[in-house]
């Protein structure tokens, strides 16, 4: 899970100071010792963490933080604030041309993953109602090409390659004369990449820089790599001059070092960030957001934004009718359940939740996401009358149904009572709104809580 490494060294840092009456200058100079050890350990640059802790030791140490009524959480309020501050401050957006078509430059070196993120980005500026045009740039690597077609189709975007004789330089031009004549808004150019940085390389760049002038010249680097990442940024904002900079893979990057150290570095501010394989993991970058999913605080627009995207508006109204007139079925569980998961990883999604990483048991919490697969393939393996009807699924109807779904017995009759306490939590909840009655305790547990 991306930061969990650093997340837990700074939560466990600041942990001392929550809820204390009275915080002195040796409280916080032991917790800043902590944090710049988290720090550190996460892989962030030396001069950042030097600047961060001094910063931080200065403004918490002041008269309005260890003379007020709560100065441990204003503390951690403080560290929340500089972390927002060290990774841009505010979300960086793209710039758009006033004149079509916006030119967007992808750069980086082999395996950041820079052409599957041009795919991505070309969906994430479909989805808001733009019109891109895929530009096959990278005519070294084999089936660079055919990967930027693929990708295309995928995403129902146009991909203009001239093939891996042309000069990039060319292609360059010509996609961007293409795509004024097919009147798309956005050009996406995937340049051609190597194992490290050389010369001939950023030579290339730079022609291409010069030819089309683009609006944006973004980089993809590997948060996993560190502080090798804000190495080849720095290397790239001064030969190129980088407007801003993708991060792949932060979904595994559990240090954090260089999403901590990007902006700091190079002034060059993280625009999306990469959290997972598929096409819709791109996301736009949030400093706010980040700084306090790290403090553990949780990040509730994201999680709120990413239910929107995923759920049906209509459906939603239609469960919430039939969980009033007690009509929930199998069928509806199911549909639920699949919803859920087009949001994301759960865990990720646990750790949106503000205050979630604080609850005994939900540090150290696993999701199985094959247990959801399994309890789709359960309620699959039912009969229409069965998902209606669940009170007739005597036994062997039940063992024909984990033969079926290739589970077992038990894990049938574990979905059947998970499902029938859910039904009876609900009517309760019916009873508490329209009567006035407490809310009894209930013991359902969802299909991916540990038992």
């Amino acid at each position: 899970m991306a930061f969990e490494g650093l997340s837990e060294r700074l939560q466990a840092a600041l942990q001392k100071l929550r809820g204390k009456g009275k915080v002195t200058e040796a409280d916080v100079k032991a917790a800043m010792r902590e944090v710049r050890l988290a720090l550190l350990e996460a892989d962030v640059n030396f001069k950042v963490v030097k600047e961060f802790v001094d910063r931080v030791r200065e403004r918490a140490v002041g008269q309005e933080v260890l003379k007020s009524l709560t100065p441990g959480q204003q503390v951690i309020k403080v560290v929340n604030e500089e972390l927002t501050r060290l990774m841009g401050g505010e979300q960086s957006k793209l710039t758009f041309a006033q004149r079509p078509p916006t030119v967007i430059m992808m750069v980086g070196l082999q395996g950041a993953g820079k052409t599957t993120t041009t795919g991505k980005l070309a969906r994430l500026l479909k989805k808001q109602n733009r019109k891109p045009m895929l530009v096959a740039g990278d005519v070294y690597r084999p089936a660079a090409i055919r990967q930027l077609q693929v990708l295309g189709e995928q995403v129902g975007v146009p991909v203009f390659s001239m093939g891996d004789k042309e000069s990039p330089v060319r292609i360059a031009a010509e996609g961007v004369a293409r795509a004024k004549e097919e009147g798309c808004d956005v050009v996406l150019i995937d340049t051609a990449g190597r194992l490290h940085i050389d010369e001939a390389m950023m030579e290339e760049l730079r022609k291409i820089r010069e030819e089309v002038q683009p609006h944006e010249i973004l980089l993809v680097v590997d948060a996993m790599t560190g502080q090798d990442a804000v190495n080849v940024a720095e290397n790239f904002h001064r030969e190129l001059g980088l407007t801003g900079v993708v991060l792949t893979k932060l979904d595994g990057d559990t240090r954090g070092g260089a999403a901590l150290s990007v902006k700091a570095v190079t002034d060059c501010p993280i625009k999306f960030v990469g959290m997972g394989e598929k096409l819709d993991s791109l996301e736009p970058f949030h400093p706010e957001r980040m700084a306090s999913r790290i403090l553990g605080m949780g990040d509730v627009l994201t999680l709120i934004e990413k239910a929107q995207a995923a759920v049906d508006q209509e459906r939603a109204k239609e469960l919430e009718r039939k969980m009033r007139t007690q009509q929930f079925t199998f069928d509806d569980f199911l549909d639920q359940l699949q919803q859920v998961r087009k949001m994301g990883p759960l865990d990720e999604l646990l750790g949106m939740i503000p205050g979630m990483g604080q609850l005994k048991g939900m540090k150290n919490l696993q999701i199985d996401e094959k247990q959801l697969a399994r309890v789709e393939a359960i309620i699959r393996s039912m009969t229409p009358e069965e998902k209606q009807r669940p009170e007739i699924l005597n036994a062997s109807r039940r063992r024909r149904i984990a033969l079926g779904s290739g589970t077992s017995v038990q894990d049938v009759n574990r979905l059947i009572k998970q499902f029938e306490d859910m039904k009876k939590m609900m009517k309760q909840f019916t009873a508490m709104t329209k009567g006035g009655k407490k809310k009894k305790r209930g013991g359902f547990r969802f299909p991916f809580m540990p038992q």
